[in-house]
């Protein structure tokens, strides 16, 4: 069957020339072995939140919807469903009184998607969502089935923990996971140089903690989680006018993350911490002087621990991120572009899953172990069944 793809946003719409939604890891390999005998791409899709391109194919698009449930679970790791989406993954934990390490900002994503795109949430000493992964099974561009844990094919969990869908067709995950904990969010309104000025003390002190900056006002929102039961604890002194102004208290995955209803697009890029006050400020400056009539939405600033993953945007630096977001009917692509020289010049990294207009020749540069991912990926897709046009720009395959 095929029908239109549009995504979350509404920002990219495509129609393939078939749209399958396999209910097992057979039906899976059978696609994957058909589009290889055949010359056609295809390429898996998880809950379309994505505005970038990665999926977008002429070829098979390859749902994992049905592929969607908490499996198992040992009390330290636990196995789901490529297709299950971060909001019932977690009550499915929960269910087992277990829980995952961090979220994101959104539950509407799929593991499998909000792990191969680098998705990540807040805090210094929390990885992107691909640092919890402790093992995929995936379906290669042979149609073989391939596990890779630390104990097997350990050498490649670097690169299938965050590989946009390039190596395969994840069909499972296995995460660390930790015993069920409630956690305390709170959030405020303070002026923009107050933030600024406090935001190192406001990082160190609190498990979480991002600000929404709102340019035609020059205020923010600040946002701090912690654990109810930790050591962390923000004392309301340092928070202008005293107690926060809203609180909430639940399990990590209805905590964190926030049901949104206006749609939006949104570039991201994620900068060496040391260059993040210096990039801010030129990114105030240039909003205010050029951008501030078209402006309308907020600027977003989170943190992420450094790892090894070999796409990761965080790989070998603390990182510190800007996010500019713009509600869908306003223009956006003037700005953005505006914002992406910023960010370039200061180091920065594109988030693979949201607006950015970067190929290979710039994205090389960018990431130490390219060509050792570039390798494993002709090993696990030697014809380039994975490779559409859009992948291939990314990667500079023909």
């Amino acid at each position: 069957m095929t029908r239109p793809f549009v995504n979350w946003s509404g920002g990219l719409s495509f129609t393939p020339a078939e749209w399958a939604e396999p209910a097992d890891e057979d039906e899976v390999s059978a696609l994957v072995r058909r589009a290889r005998e055949n010359g056609t791409t295809i390429r898996p899709v998880g809950s379309g939140h994505s505005s970038s391109p990665l999926v977008r194919t002429d070829g098979i698009l390859l749902g994992l919807n049905r592929l969607a449930g908490v499996l198992s679970d040992d009390g330290e790791r636990a196995t789901a469903w490529a297709g299950t989406t971060l909001r019932a993954l977690g009550e499915g934990l929960y269910d087992a009184g277990l829980a995952m390490d961090n979220l994101g900002d959104v539950d509407y994503q799929s593991i499998a998607g909000a792990t191969a795109t680098g998705t990540h949430g807040t805090g210094l000493g929390f990885g992107n969502l691909s640092t919890q992964l402790t093992g995929v099974r995936l379906v290669t561009g042979t149609g073989e089935t391939l596990d890779v844990t630390a104990d097997r094919e350990p050498g490649l969990l670097p690169a299938v923990a965050l590989s946009l869908g390039a190596l395969g067709v994840v069909t499972r995950v296995t995460l660390d996971v930790q015993p069920r904990y409630e956690l305390h969010r709170r959030s405020w309104c303070a002026h923009l140089d107050w933030t600024l000025d406090h935001l190192a003390e406001l990082q160190h002190t609190n498990r979480n903690m991002d600000f929404y900056w709102y340019p035609r006002s020059d205020r923010t929102q600040i946002r701090v989680i912690n654990r109810v039961d930790g050591a962390h604890h923000l004392s309301t002194s340092r928070t202008p006018g005293g107690e926060p102004r809203q609180s909430q208290v639940g399990p990590t995955h209805r905590t964190i993350p926030r049901h949104r209803e206006l749609r939006f697009e949104e570039i991201e890029y994620m900068l060496p911490s040391e260059a993040f006050a210096v990039c801010f400020a030129e990114v105030r400056r240039r909003i205010h002087d050029r951008h501030r009539r078209v402006a309308g939405w907020r600027v977003l600033v989170r943190t992420i621990a450094p790892d090894d993953i070999w796409l990761s945007n965080a790989y070998g630096r603390p990182t510190t991120t800007i996010a500019c977001l713009q509600n869908t009917s306003l223009p956006y692509e003037e700005y953005f572009r505006d914002m992406e020289a910023v960010f370039r010049h200061h180091g920065g990294r594109p988030h693979w899953g949201k607006k950015h207009w970067l190929g290979a020749r710039e994205l090389r540069p960018l990431y130490p172990r390219w060509d050792d991912f570039q390798a494993v990926r002709r090993r696990l897709d030697p014809d380039g069944v994975f490779l559409t046009p859009d992948l291939a720009r990314l990667l500079a395959e023909p």
